[in-house]
C-alpha cells in the first residue's frame, strides 16, 4: 500500500481535471438514477434514425436490461454511486478508469472509511466491507466502465491485484451460510400457516415447492402457470398424475426440475400447489400473486422474490426453531436459502440426483448445501484407532 501511495503522491493536490468538493460528476459520469437503470451500450437518443431502425433500438434497449437481473442493475448502480461519491470526496475523477484510484478506493471499503466526509477519509469510524462486497464493487466499477465506452478496467494491474490479494489475507472469513430447513422443521413451520385462508394456501404451496425442488427464491416467485405466459416469468409448471414438472430458466440455460408427489396430502408439494391453483381461481399468468382484500381476493402482480425470504423467517421463528438461541441470532439464520439447503442436507439419495435438481454445475458445490447430512457420519478418530 506505502508504494501505491508514493507513487500517486499528486492524489495529494486536486487535480485539475478532476470535479471540486460538493460538486456532482458530469453527465456521462453520473451514477444510475433512483430506477436503478444502468448504462446501456447503445445510443441515448433515437433522434435522427429511420423509424424501423428506432423500434429495433427500443427492442436491443429491453434486451440490454435483460441481460442481467433486477437485483444485479440495482447492487451496480449503487455502487457506481458509492464509487463516484468517494471520488468527489477526494477531489478525483472516477474517468478514466485509473487501477491506483481504483485500488485506493478497495482499501477504503475495506477500512470503513469509503463513506463520510473528506475530512474524516483517514479515520476508522464506519462499517469496513466484505470481502464479497468488495469483490461485488470491483465488478460493477469493470461493468459500468465498459458500458460507458472507456477501456477495460485491469483488475490484474498491481495496484487492485495485490491490494486485494492483501485485504482476503487479511479480511477473508467463512462464508455465514444460512441454516438448513429439515424435514421435521417444515412441517413445523407449515403448522404455523392458517389452512383456511388463501394467503395461508399459497404460503404453504410456496414452502413446499420451494423445498422439494430446491429452488432459489427468485425461481419459486419466476413461475408461470404456463409456456410463454409473462415477460418477467422465470419458468413454468405442469401437473401430471406423478408430480409437477418445473423448466426454469438459469444462468446457464434451461433445465427441468421434477417434483414428485409426496406420501401424504398434508405435506405433499404437488397437493398444495394444486389446492392454491383451485381455491385462487388461476388459469394464466404469474403463480404466485399478492393477496389483497383484507384476504380475500388475488391480484394479478407477481410476488417479489423478498416474500419468500420474509415467509421463510417468520415461520420459522413462529415455529420455535433453533429456540435455543436469541431471537435476533435466529432471525439472521433463515432465509430462502434455507430451504434450498434443507432439501440438499435431508435427501439421501445419490449425491447426482440432488446435484441435478439443484442446478449446480459441480458436485462440490453441492457439499456445500449438504451441511448437516454428512456431519460426524465418518469419524476418522476412531478409524485412526484412537
Amino acid at each position: 500500500m506505502p508504494q501505491i501511495i508514493d507513487e500517486n503522491s499528486r492524489f495529494d493536490a486536486p487535480d485539475s481535471s478532476a470535479p471540486p468538493h460538493g460538486t456532482a460528476v458530469s453527465a456521462g459520469v453520473s451514477a444510475a438514477g433512483p430506477s436503478g437503470d444502468l448504462p446501456s451500450p447503445l445510443a441515448e437518443s433515437n433522434v435522427g434514425l429511420p423509424a424501423h431502425l428506432r423500434d429495433l433500438t427500443e427492442r436491443a434497449r429491453g434486451y440490454v436490461a435483460a441481460a442481467s437481473s433486477a437485483n444485479t442493475r440495482r447492487a451496480y448502480a449503487a455502487d457506481w454511486t458509492h464509487f463516484t461519491a468517494w471520488c468527489r470526496r477526494q477531489n478525483l475523477s472516477p474517468l478514466p478508469p485509473n487501477p491506483q484510484v481504483v485500488g485506493l478506493y478497495i482499501t477504503a471499503c475495506a477500512s470503513g472509511t469509503a463513506s463520510g466526509s473528506a475530512a474524516h477519509t483517514t479515520k476508522r469510524g464506519g462499517k469496513p466491507d466484505s470481502v464479497s462486497t468488495i469483490e461485488r464493487r470491483l465488478a460493477a466499477l469493470g461493468w459500468n466502465y465498459a458500458q460507458r465506452g472507456e477501456q477495460k478496467l485491469d483488475r490484474k494491474d498491481r495496484a487492485i491485484a495485490t491490494v486485494m490479494a492483501g485485504i482476503r489475507n487479511r479480511h477473508a472469513a467463512p462464508p455465514r451460510q444460512k441454516e438448513a430447513i429439515l424435514p421435521e422443521d417444515l412441517i413445523a413451520m407449515l403448522e404455523t400457516l392458517d389452512r383456511g385462508s388463501l394467503r395461508g394456501l399459497r404460503d404453504r404451496s410456496m414452502l413446499l415447492i420451494g423445498f422439494a425442488g430446491g429452488l432459489r427464491r427468485s425461481e419459486i416467485t419466476g413461475l408461470d402457470l404456463g409456456r410463454d405466459q409473462t415477460e418477467d416469468g422465470r419458468g413454468w409448471i405442469e401437473i401430471f398424475d406423478k408430480g409437477a414438472l418445473l423448466t426454469l430458466r438459469g444462468k446457464t440455460g434451461w433445465r427441468e426440475v421434477e417434483i414428485g408427489r409426496g406420501s401424504s396430502d398434508a405435506t405433499c408439494p404437488v397437493a398444495a400447489l394444486e389446492a392454491w391453483i383451485k381455491f385462487a381461481r388461476l388459469a394464466k399468468g404469474p403463480l404466485f400473486r399478492r393477496v389483497t382484500g383484507r384476504g380475500k381476493d388475488v391480484g394479478p402482480d407477481r410476488l417479489n422474490d423478498q416474500e419468500v425470504a420474509r415467509l421463510v423467517k417468520k415461520t420459522a421463528l413462529a415455529a420455535g426453531i433453533r429456540g435455543d438461541l436469541p431471537e435476533i441470532e435466529r432471525g439472521l439464520k433463515f432465509a430462502g436459502h434455507s430451504l434450498r439447503a434443507g432439501l440438499a442436507s435431508s435427501a439421501e439419495v445419490d449425491e447426482r440426483y440432488v446435484q441435478k435438481q439443484l442446478g449446480h454445475a459441480s458436485a462440490e458445490m453441492t457439499r456445500r448445501y449438504q451441511r448437516r447430512r454428512d456431519r460426524f457420519r465418518v469419524n476418522l478418530t476412531k478409524a485412526a484407532g484412537l
